[in-house]
């Protein structure tokens, strides 16, 4: 199945199923989607959010970055930004991409948010499914 056979309920429910946070802010800055992970989301958001500047989404001391993170995607001189955070005993990774058409044009940001605790405590390696 290509992506132009899939409606977008399929859709909305793959972005769902996956266990992080997704969020979409278009080229100019508006929040224009975010998934519903069935476990719950790290940082919560409503419906209300859409539309939203995402400046006003985060915390005034951290505007300077969010700001050189998007221009940095606009311009074409930055193609990720990561960060990691500890946030109520949880170990938090955010990821951040432009999003880019075929010419190269930027169309907006995908942030990508996972609660990493468990995963920084894995060791060895698991091969098969051994519940």
């Amino acid at each position: 199945m290509n992506i132009e056979a899939m409606d977008r309920a399929t859709i909305e429910a793959v972005f769902d199923s996956i266990n992080v946070d997704i969020s979409f802010v278009d080229a100019n800055d508006r929040v224009a989607y975010f998934n519903r992970p069935k476990q719950g989301r790290v940082f919560p958001r409503t419906k209300m959010d859409i539309g939203r500047r995402v400046q006003n989404c985060h915390p005034p001391q951290s505007l300077d970055k969010v700001n050189a993170i998007l221009t940095g995607f606009r311009e074409g001189s930055r193609n990720d930004a990561a960060f990691w955070i500890d946030l109520k005993g949880r170990f938090i990774k955010i990821d951040y991409f432009p999003v880019r058409d075929a010419e190269g044009n930027y169309l907006g940001t995908v942030e990508v948010t996972k609660d990493a605790t468990e995963l920084r405590a894995l060791e060895g390696q698991r091969r098969i499914l051994d519940e």
